[in-house]
């Protein structure tokens, strides 16, 4: 067997790009060790580190961070879960509805209505905030976890191209033939094509779950009562002496998202469609 040469330009190529993904790796991964070890300042207060780091550790910022009455992280994050599960799973329902009938059926107006939603979702969210306010203070969703997550749900079919790539590349013939064995439109939605969908079910699950996670816009415009708080609003409301317990909250509620993660990505790898039909 011939020994394979190493070149100088490869072996230069490789060491250039092992060394560009550390530093880039390290300026990602810098932000976030900060931030942890942010959490067990001793002050508490970001004024009395030295650099960048505590010159003291403890772990009064957890201990202050749930036990505190007045500022009540479980009530805050209670109110978070709810919003974040109710409107992950109506906004998940919502948009693979519209994606699958954009996706499926040919109808007079499809491609305005595809080019009128593509054009509203490249404004800004907040432009529509005084609307919103209006149209809630109309139906008496303000002070209202249920009505927050109401319009996170509502305006998750903006975003709904994505999920239609998806549908798009379904093979047709699975439809024909569920049709010719006599089976309806809502029996194909349910029994054929959301199987098929894992894969961006649980993209969009993810995303809609993300999104008023750690929103704060909506929140502060609808939610006025303190126990109705979501958690970016309680952190918010801290003050400047309290950046540890800042930094421990914002940790602490990060960790729902990574565990639902890892526990969904095995879902995301790869589609199930792949080999249904042989054409």
């Amino acid at each position: 067997m011939k020994k394979l040469k190493l070149r100088p330009k490869r072996i230069a190529d490789t060491f250039l790009t092992y060394a560009l993904l550390l530093l880039v790796s390290v300026v990602f991964l810098f932000p976030c060790l900060w931030l942890v070890l942010s959490c067990f300042s001793a002050s508490g207060s970001i004024y009395s580190f030295n650099g960048f780091f505590p010159t003291e550790y403890s772990l009064n910022s957890f201990k202050s961070l749930f036990t505190d009455s007045f500022y009540n992280y479980w009530s805050w994050f209670k109110n978070t879960l709810l919003i974040a599960v109710v409107s992950s799973f109506l906004g998940t329902l919502l948009v693979v509805v519209t994606a699958f009938t954009i996706s499926t059926f040919q109808f007079k107006g499809r491609k305005a209505l595809m080019k009128g939603a593509l054009a509203l979702g490249m404004f800004p969210s907040f432009m529509g905030m005084t609307a919103v306010y209006l149209l809630m203070t109309q139906f008496n969703f303000i002070n209202s976890r249920i009505g927050l997550a109401l319009i996170y749900a509502c305006g998750a079919p903006m975003g709904y191209l994505v999920q239609k790539g998806f549908f798009d590349t379904i093979p047709k013939t699975i439809y024909d033939a569920a049709k010719i064995d006599g089976a309806s439109n809502l029996r194909i939605f349910c029994s054929v094509t959301l199987p098929l969908s894992k894969p961006i079910l649980v993209y969009t699950l993810l995303t809609q779950f993300a999104w008023p996670w750690s929103d704060y816009i909506l929140p502060k415009l609808l939610l006025k009562d303190r126990e109705l708080w979501t958690v970016a609003m309680g952190l918010m409301s801290l003050p400047d002496k309290e950046f540890a317990r800042f930094a421990a909250g914002s940790v602490f509620i990060g960790v729902p998202i990574v565990v639902l993660y890892f526990c969904l990505t095995k879902y995301m790898v790869n589609g199930l469609s792949a080999g249904a039909v042989k054409e």
